[in-house]
């Protein structure tokens, strides 16, 4: 029995060196990917022949209306945070996080067998 007013708090158990570090290399890892796929996904949205050139290659008019479409869904989905509790926030931040980082594999796998984006 815990006296009044304390917390019971799970203390973690105390890892080995080599967890510790196999735990940090993953975590970097992850980073490292989720840079590569917002990096690729940047150079491949601007880049001379990508996304927003394929849109904006039929028509001016076109391009903008898809462009304005996105603003549109980023706006909202910036505005719909205040009706999504915080739970939900922290795993979509998390869905987020992992799509950029299998991005990131994609991205790394197409760099080692082309030589290039």
């Amino acid at each position: 029995m815990l006296p009044e007013g304390t917390i019971d708090q799970a203390k973690p158990k105390p890892l080995g060196d080599l967890a510790l570090l196999l735990e940090a290399l993953a975590g970097f890892a992850v980073a490292t990917l989720v840079m590569l796929g917002v990096a690729g996904t940047a150079y491949n949205l601007v880049a001379p022949g990508g996304w927003l050139a394929g849109v904006f290659g039929r028509n001016l008019s076109g391009g903008m209306a898809a462009v304005l479409a996105l603003i549109i869904i980023g706006a909202s989905l910036r505005l719909a945070r205040d009706w999504i509790p915080a739970r939900a926030r922290g795993r979509a931040s998390e869905l987020f996080a992992y799509g950029f980082a299998a991005t990131g594999v994609l991205y790394f796998v197409e760099l080692l067998l082309k030589g290039g984006f």
